[in-house]
Order: C-alpha cells, then structure tokens, then sequence
C-alpha cells in the first residue's frame, strides 16, 4: 500500500510526457505545414532568369506539397493542355521583390492565344490602398509598335501600364499565366530572352 502513490505519480508522468509529447509534435506538424504551403510551390520548378516555370503543378503526378498549395491558394492549376504557370520573387539582379521599390518589366512573352500576368504579396492586402488592379491581360496591356510592352509595377502611380503595389511594403511574387501555349510541353527550350525583364528603378525612402 505503502507503494501505491509512488507508482500512481509515475503513471502519471508517464501519461503527461506521452500527452506532451503528442501536442508538441502537433503543433509542430501545423507549423512546418504552414511554412510548406505559404510561399509558392516546393517542387518541379524550372528556373529562366528570374522566372520559374511549373509545367507539372497541374499533372495527375503533381507532388502532395503542390497540391496543399492549390488548395491554400483556392486556385486551380493550368494543365498541361490548358497553358503554363511562371512565376518571379526577384528581378534580373536576383534581389527579392520589395513593394516599396518600383520595378520596370519589359520585353513580350512566348507564343500563347492570351495570357494574364498578376501581382500577389504574403500576407493580406493593406485595407489602406484600395485595389485598383491586380493585373493585366494580353488584350488590354498597352504595347509599343513592335508588339513589346512595359509595365510599371510600383507603390504610387504610374503613367502607361500601372501596376500596383498590393501592400507599402513586404515581398511580391509575380505570376503570369500563358494559356494554350505550345511551350508548356517543352519548357527546357525556353528562351530567357522570350520572357518579360525585371529591372528595379528605385526603392521609397
């Protein structure tokens, strides 16, 4: 009897150790999963410069990590079919892209019936700077005489192609989409020269 509340409090710590052990490798499950899928995809990029392309982010072999991000994101991936997904987080220079800094691209995009190319940041939206847009399309962008355009991606307005920064500052990604493009099935012979250039101009104070 004398041993009963020794080996009651062992018990007890056991199940408290098991118990702790359970929640911290929960929290930690959460976390890691919150960091794999709040940024872009993990894996299958193919780097161009400063775009990647992800030409099987919407292929029945897609990667679980792709697919958590989809779903995150409550987008539906292009297939192969369909067109090809690039996406940009720095310039040509490699420097992150920053919503305080004004960036130039310029150049034209590969062959493709239409494409769309949108600015997106971690985070939410600052509630005060009113959307005005968040992208362009191949039929509203203003182009030059040749067929190339240039788009101002900055904080304050732009005169030509604006487009807005979503935040006063903080990381941007850059995505554009091509749609029912013939270099979705061969992206290793992507010229760098056939995507649009990121060049900064200047950073706010």
């Amino acid at each position: 009897m004398r041993r009963l509340p020794g080996r009651i409090l062992r018990g007890s710590s056991r199940v408290g150790l098991v118990l702790y052990a359970l929640a911290l490798g929960g929290v930690l499950g959460l976390a890691s999963a919150d960091w794999a899928t709040r940024g872009g995809y993990p894996f299958g990029g193919v780097a161009i410069g400063p775009w990647t392309a992800w030409p099987r982010s919407g292929t029945a072999g897609t990667d679980p990590y792709t697919r958590a991000v989809n779903a995150r994101r409550g987008e539906i991936a292009l297939a192969v079919g369909e067109g090809m997904l690039l996406t940009a987080s720095a310039d040509d220079e490699g420097r992150a892209l920053d919503a305080a800094c004004t960036y130039r691209l310029s150049g034209s995009t590969p062959p493709a019936r239409a494409w769309t190319l949108t600015v997106a940041g971690r985070g939410a939206p600052d509630p005060a700077r009113p959307p005005v847009r968040e992208g362009f399309t191949s039929t509203e962008v203003l182009r030059e005489r040749d067929g190339s355009f240039v788009i101002a991606l900055a904080p304050d307005v732009q005169p030509g192609n604006w487009l807005p920064s979503p935040r006063a500052s903080g990381p941007l990604r850059l995505a554009l989409r091509l749609y029912d493009t013939p270099v979705a099935a061969s992206v290793g012979n992507l010229d760098r020269e056939a995507l649009p250039a990121i060049a900064r101009i200047g950073c706010g104070a």
